[in-house]
This record gives structure tokens, sequence and C-alpha cells, in this order.
């Protein structure tokens, strides 16, 4: 039997070359596996791969996947960013930091309902970018306060990303869902503090905010944010009540999004099929790559690779808050050259079985490895965020990534808090299960 450290290097080899040479990241995995299987073990390769393709494409809890991607896809092309910034800035201008507040908690209510960092930085950024730089606040702050909060279209629910490991990692994505809602509410009060303790020091950063309206005219502006609020509540509530699973929320929350811009006067044929198309386009890709992932994984299991890697782990005898650490430490390392999904699905053979042995609840490390995936949008060279915000300030890569740095420091403070209580993330579950 061919020795599988040797496996391991050869297929590491293949899929560097692969990826280096601008392949897509699904037709990678899948010829890593092919290779896996066809010169590394006695398995049919073809018959596992139509088999494994077919088993991991009808998969039910994809089915809410395209649906809250095309339910994000649908607000992005309404009023919401408009009416977040004119509903947000009388509540949270007078606190220390101004409106660049506006930016943390904009982004908060964005991945409440587009589940997509991406979007989430875009839609929020395009509108506050512009208004923020005409009231001369720092720069940096205004690019870092979006850099890190757009990533909570990570973790906040509905999240892709949950979904996608909900799928890898065969854990309940309601589940996931609710576990993500405590640890980003705790992210976004982190960053707001940071804000306001700059602010402090230096009170240039954040000009005073200079609009007098009053609590009738803080509750007037407070009204855009209503459609919104109810569509979120709507959604969420109705899996946390188990009134409905992701799949049925995810529709009804197409429904509101569809009624929400007939009612602001966005919805028109091309904006519906914009976002149609716009959904599609994403939901193949994803489904893509999950495709080949379990190809890869199947092949992997058969090379006896994950086997022998976890062996070389268990040797080192980490206690599991230093197997935290390491694998936190990879995923950075694989941010910088790849996207969220493919780094998630790529690791999952290996990583799970090891994370599993050394008794780590894997609803806890989904939240886990969402948040050190969101330290990967802020990275370069391909942190997508970052791209988003080259765009809308039309500074370089660098400057954007230095604005970024301080608040990839504070969310990895978010995980040793997570690590070190980890009820943050698993008390909301246990408390929908004793429902």
């Amino acid at each position: 039997m061919t020795d599988p450290g040797f496996v391991s290097v050869v297929l590491f080899a293949v899929m560097f070359v692969m990826l280096a040479s601008g392949i897509w990241v699904a037709v990678s995995l899948t010829v890593v596996g092919f290779v896996a299987l066809h010169f590394f073990s006695p398995a049919p390769a073809g018959s596992l791969l139509a088999t494994t393709v077919w088993d991991a494409s009808w998969n039910w809890a994809l089915t809410a996947l395209p649906l809250f991607i095309w339910m994000g896809e649908i607000l992005f092309r309404t009023r919401l960013s408009q009416d977040m910034f004119k509903g947000l800035s009388p509540m949270l201008g007078r606190l220390p930091g101004g409106l660049l507040h506006v930016n943390i908690v904009g982004c908060g209510v964005m991945a409440a309902v587009a589940g997509s960092s991406a979007v989430t930085c875009a839609t929020v950024g395009r509108m506050t970018v512009p208004e923020l730089t005409r009231r001369r606040y720092d720069e940096r702050l205004v690019i870092g306060t979006l850099a890190g909060s757009g990533t909570l279209g990570l973790l906040i629910p509905p999240s892709i990303m949950l979904i996608v490991y909900g799928v890898i990692a065969q854990q309940s994505i309601s589940r996931l869902f609710i576990a993500g809602i405590v640890p980003g509410i705790m992210l976004i009060g982190i960053f707001m503090l940071y804000v306001a303790i700059r602010a402090k020091l230096n009170p240039a950063l954040a000009p005073p905010f200079e609009e007098r309206l009053g609590w009738l005219g803080t509750i007037a502006r407070a009204r855009s944010l209503i459609p919104v609020i109810a569509l979120i509540t709507f959604v969420i509530g109705s899996i946390y009540g188990g009134y409905a699973t992701p799949t049925e929320a995810a529709t009804m929350g197409v429904l509101g999004a569809l009624l929400l811009a007939l009612f602001t006067g966005t919805l028109t044929f091309a904006s519906f099929m914009a976002s149609l198309m716009g959904a599609v386009r994403t939901s193949c890709m994803i489904a893509f790559i999950l495709a080949g992932a379990a190809f890869l994984s199947i092949a992997m299991g058969f090379t006896g690779v994950p086997r022998v890697l976890a062996g070389y782990v268990d040797a080192w005898n980490l206690t599991p808050v230093q197997l935290l650490v390491v694998l936190t430490l990879l995923y950075i390392v694989l941010g910088c050259f790849l996207d969220g999904v493919s780094m998630m699905v790529l690791t999952a053979s290996v990583v799970l079985p090891m994370v599993t042995a050394a008794g780590i609840d894997l609803i806890w490390f989904g939240i886990f490895t969402v948040i050190v995936v969101e330290l990967a949008q802020i990275t370069p060279p391909v942190g997508f965020n970052l791209f988003v915000l080259q765009a809308l300030t039309g500074r370089d890569i660098l400057q954007v990534t230095r604005a970024a740095m301080p608040f990839f420091f504070l969310m990895l403070l978010g995980l040793v808090i997570i690590t070190a209580f980890p009820a943050i993330v698993l008390w909301p579950v246990e408390m929908m299960l004793r429902r």
C-alpha cells in the first residue's frame, strides 16, 4: 500500500498547481479526488464520482441556500441602505464615534437579510462612504468599520456559510442559525466599543452629530426601519419558534423581500431578473464546489490520508484549545489564497474528524469556523471585502488592508471570548431544544 504521507504530499502539490493556474476551485477539487482514487486506491473512480456528485446535489438542506441568496439579491436592489442610514443616524449619531456606528449596526441589519459578506459590505458602504467622507470622518475608521462589520454577513443568520457548514458537517442548520445570533451581536458590541474608545481619545476622528431632531423626529425617522426589521423577525423568529424549517423560512423571506421591493417602487422586471440570475450564479457556484468537495472527501477516505494526518496530530498530544489555535492559524493562512466556502469544504474531511475526536461540539465549532473565515475576508490577497472597499473608496489594497487590521484583531478577541465561554454559542441552542 502507498504511504499516506507520500499520497498527501502528491495530492497537495496537485491541488496547489491547479489553484495557482486559476482553474475553478470545484474543478480542482474534483480532479484531485479523481487522481487520489485512480492512482492511490483500487476503488472505481468513475462510478464513485457519478454517485457522489448525485448524492451531494439533491441534499434537502441545500434548498434553503438559493432562496436565502435570492432574498439578499432582491434586497440589494431596494432602497434598504438609504432607509437604514436615515433611520439609524438619529439614534446612533449622538454616541461617541457618531455615524461610524451606522456602518456597524447597518451591516448587522443587512447581514440578517442578505447572508453574504460581500453584499452586506457593498450595500451599506455604497450609501455611507460618500456621506461620511462628506462629513469629514476619519477615512481609515470608515473603511475599517465597513471591512470588519461587513463580515457579519457570514455569521448572523440567515448565513450562507452556516448552511454550507451544516451540509458538510451534517449538523442542524436551524441550530447553527440560532447559535450564530449572540456571537454576531457580541461582535457588533466589540466593534462599537472600539470605535467609541477611539473617538473619545481623539474626537477629531468623528465630528459631532449636528442634527437635533428630538424624540419625535427620531421616532419618525426610525419608522423607515420597520419593514426590514419585520422581515428579519419573521424569518428568524419562525425558525427559532419551531414554526418553520430553514427552507420554509427562506421561501417566506423571498416573498417578503419581493413585497418590500414592490412597496418601495424598486421591483421592476429588469431588477427581478437581475436578482434571479445573480442568485442562480452564486448558488450554482457553491453547489458545484460542494459536489467537488464531497467527491474529494470520499477519495481521501479511501486513501487513508485523513486518518494518518489525524494520527500525526494525536501524536502531538494537543489539548482542545491548542488544536483550535493550530486550526485558526491554518485557516488564516488558507484565507490568503481561498474564498471562505472553498476553504471550509477543502479542509472538512481532515479537520472534522480531528475536532470530533477532541470532544469539541460541532455546533460550537461551526460558529468558531465561520468567525475564522470572517477573518479571511479581510486578509490579502484574496479578501473579498477588501476588493469591495477598494472599488468603493478608490484606495489601493494596502491602504484598505491597514484600515481593516484593527478589526481583524477584534475578531480574534471574539474567538478568544467564545472559546473561554462556549455558552455564548450553545446556550441559545439549548433554550431552543427545551421549547
